[in-house]
């Protein structure tokens, strides 16, 4: 069980927490093609060879490992490989990127999102805490934060300790002050144990814990549930 008296800021996972990723990156990924198809035909005619895709994204994590926790700059040189290899202008890449990235951002929140940043934003600092490469002002929901960390403007990505470290800085708090929400076992609730936050996972496809026996203090599946524990939570707020 969470220990709300504890609790004087919140960081707070974004994908697939506050919003599911995978309609999101699709929704992104098909206005790429559309765009690709008007300015970079060849290019699209390969986007569509999902194996040849695969290969060439495979090839460009590999040849930059070090770039691992930067999802923007990953996909930016996958375009531009793949515009290379159809053999239309490579720097069209940064023009297809933007198309992709303004995409990316229109996401649709989980019902209980909004309620639940409302509620912790009065009581907390927030931080947003990602791997990914959402960004919350551009989201519409940047007004809630207090700040926002992300593995590529810090240079690690979750499960390292120091972006967990950096997000209770960010705050202005102590790491064991702080309550660390996310849905991804590994990613958010062992890393935040381990950098010691006290966690909430936000499981809502009853996944199982595979991390020994430190567990997060509080499981539940989803944000009105978490919300609940805290007294004057008003559930009629949904």
């Amino acid at each position: 069980m969470i220990d709300i008296s504890r609790i004087r800021a919140i960081t707070l996972d974004l994908d697939d927490t506050l919003w599911p990723i995978w309609p999101t990156i699709h929704r992104a990924e098909a206005a790429l093609n559309q765009w690709l198809a008007e300015h970079a035909p060849a290019t699209a005619v390969f986007s569509e060879q999902a194996d040849l895709k695969k290969a060439l994204r495979e090839e460009i994590n590999a040849r930059h490992a070090d770039k691992a926790h930067d999802l923007s700059f990953l996909r930016l040189e996958a375009i531009r490989a793949l515009l290379q290899k159809a053999g239309d202008p490579e720097h069209l890449a940064e023009s297809a990127f933007e198309v992709f990235f303004a995409e990316r951002q229109k996401v649709d929140l989980y019902a209980d999102a909004l309620p639940a940043l409302s509620f912790w934003h009065q009581r907390y600092p927030l931080v947003a805490l990602s791997n990914g490469n959402a960004d919350v002002h551009r989201v519409g929901i940047g007004h809630f934060f207090h700040a926002s960390v992300s593995a590529k403007s810090l240079g690690v990505a979750k499960p390292d300790e120091r972006i967990f470290w950096a997000g209770a800085e960010a705050a202005g708090v102590a790491p064991h002050e702080v309550l660390h929400i996310g849905d991804d076992a590994h990613a958010d609730c062992w890393g935040a144990l381990q950098a010691g936050m006290q966690v909430a996972w936000i499981n809502r496809e009853n996944h199982e814990w595979r991390y020994g026996d430190m567990r997060p203090q509080m499981e539940v599946t989803d944000l009105h549930t978490l919300c609940g524990h805290w007294p004057d939570y008003n559930i009629k707020g949904r």
